[in-house]
């Protein structure tokens, strides 16, 4: 299936790792010039070049902290004839309404909640006024099954959630779509490193981290490459009927 993405520019924050660098792989696969955006210039970098090396695409790097809104300003200065944003960039920790402090909290929520919203108030307009796009939030399952020893994240994603579905509803009107994924468990180095943690903790061996993939879908979580399939299309105009709305994108698990 030709996704008609050949051409178009795509920015993706978090882009240096996990999800977003699998997207970007993705969307330079269908012929994207890419924006990639992180915090860390060394991961860009490397990124840009296994990028470049396998696809005959543009890459440029942008070594931002994104929970600082005035570098989110610098950004739409330097990518404002993007095609497709995607919001990917924050983690936010784990723990009960105790354990997070309130700065832990704050900090957190300054780049994947503040973080999307300030993302979307800067480049929607801008895109808008080219003739339209596509702004893709990657939230997480916690904001549909919530989870009191995860409150900072479920609290963050289902905000995100509610912003998501709230600026598409209208979307199409200004020739726009906002949609999000929630993905559930995905396999990535930051879930390996958790779960070592745990396992090293709970069981005294490290190494024995991947038992805990047991009871999930099929056993396992999901690629990064799964997510990043299901992003590429729901930004193409494949999808052009999707707006304001989230899908979970978590082999069923909210439903178990």
């Amino acid at each position: 299936m030709d996704l008609h993405l050949t051409g178009k520019t795509v920015l993706i924050t978090g882009a240096s790792k996990g999800i977003g660098l699998a997207c970007a792989h993705e969307f330079a696969a269908e012929g994207c010039n890419l924006h990639l955006a992180s915090r860390t210039e060394a991961d860009l970098a490397a990124a840009r070049d296994a990028i470049t090396a396998k696809h005959d695409v543009d890459v440029t790097i942008h070594a931002l902290d994104l929970s600082d809104s005035t570098n989110v300003d610098t950004l739409a200065e330097r990518c404002a004839d993007i095609d497709v944003l995607v919001n990917n960039a924050g983690a936010i920790p784990a723990g009960d309404i105790q354990a997070v402090d309130e700065k832990t909290w704050r900090e957190a929520w300054d780049l994947k909640v503040f973080g999307y919203i300030n993302m979307t108030r800067r480049f929607y307009p801008l895109m808008q006024n080219n003739g339209g796009g596509v702004i893709l939030n990657i939230i997480g399952l916690a904001g549909v099954r919530v989870d009191r020893n995860y409150v900072a994240g479920s609290a963050g994603n289902a905000s995100i959630i509610g912003f998501t579905n709230a600026m598409g509803a209208h979307a199409l009107e200004d020739g726009m779509r906002v949609l999000g994924i929630c993905p559930g468990a995905v396999q990535t180095e930051r879930i390996a490193t958790i779960l070592k943690t745990r396992a090293k903790a709970e069981k005294g061996d490290e190494s024995r981290w991947q038992d805990y993939f047991a009871g999930m879908p099929l056993n396992r979580p999901a690629t990064v490459e799964e997510v990043a399939d299901v992003t590429t299309f729901l930004c193409s105009d494949r999808a052009s009927w999707l707006t304001g709305i989230t899908i979970n994108v978590d082999g069923g698990a909210a439903n178990r």
